[in-house]
């Protein structure tokens, strides 16, 4: 039984090490059972730990170096300085993606002078973090959220309760909940990993995350296809895009977006690790 809160940390830390996990997660589930910030958890590292709270730290840690990861294990991830619920039904979000938002704000500003109610829909939401994110960045806006799982779209209703985002949830298949309204942003990272990638992802993901919200045809590129096909119709002069990609898929989405769009700018964005993370498609006349 370890005495302070420093003990248990560099207990679990070795044991995670061992075990061929991250160290890292050893603070993570630590603060959450303390309920403490990265800051005060440093501050009060020689405080004792009780017997309880050690005991229940303990067994996060176990289950961690089973694979399940550690977001699941404590039913939460920071997404924009925000804690947003997560659950097996949804995919943990990602820091690349808080990218999408800093971008689609970025070009707000440039592409809708006057500040009126824009139109957004997010499509395939999961915890709802992109929808509920825009909402409390971008309040005037309309925001609407779509997946088909109907227990990803309650953790994302969950979401939006709990972080006081005012945002609409439909059930169904890509644009079909939205198709028939006119928007002026639609954004969406979908599920674009190939079959053939499966060998390659690590187990805390293959063996955890939501086939569903993964994987798609095509490899990877089914959805950004149909939605491709389908959008022309549904979208307002002036109006954006943006997509969420695989770092080897920019070339064939920006393809699609500009078959289907002649007239519009299309670009590839980088993330911060210098990878294509983004599609951008800007309809200005």
């Amino acid at each position: 039984m370890c005495k302070t809160n420093y003990e248990a940390l560099n207990r679990a830390s070795s044991f995670l090490a061992e075990n061929n996990r991250e160290k890292e997660v050893a603070r993570y589930l630590l603060q959450h059972v303390l309920g403490k910030s990265y800051s005060q958890l440093m501050m009060d590292l020689h405080e004792e730990i009780s017997t309880e709270d050690f005991q229940l730290f303990w067994s996060y840690v176990e289950e961690h170096t089973t694979g399940r990861p550690f977001q699941y294990i404590i039913g939460q991830e920071v997404f924009y300085d925000r804690h947003f619920i997560v659950n097996e039904h949804v995919l943990i979000p990602r820091p690349e993606t808080e990218e999408l938002i800093e971008e689609v704000k970025k070009r707000v500003k440039v592409l809708f002078q006057e500040e009126r109610t824009l139109q957004i829909a997010d499509i395939g939401t999961g915890s709802g973090a992109i929808a509920v994110t825009i909402k409390k960045e971008i309040p005037f806006a309309a925001v609407t959220a779509t997946d088909i799982s109907p227990q990803a779209l309650e953790v994302a209703r969950q979401n939006a309760y709990r972080l006081d985002a005012d945002i609409e949830c439909r059930q169904g298949d890509l644009v079909a909940p939205i198709a028939s309204q006119k928007w002026d942003i639609i954004l969406s990272n979908p599920p674009y990993i190939g079959r053939a990638e499966a060998d390659s992802l690590a187990d805390t993901v293959i063996d955890h995350e939501p086939h569903l919200a993964l994987f798609a045809e095509e490899d990877g590129l089914q959805l950004y296809r149909k939605m491709a096909e389908q959008l022309p119709e549904m979208m307002n002069i002036p109006s954006l895009i943006g997509f969420e990609i695989g770092y080897l898929q920019g070339p064939a989405v920006k393809s699609m977006l500009q078959d289907a769009f002649p007239n519009a700018t299309v670009e590839i964005v980088k993330d911060i690790n210098q990878k294509n993370r983004f599609v951008f498609c800007t309809m200005d006349e």
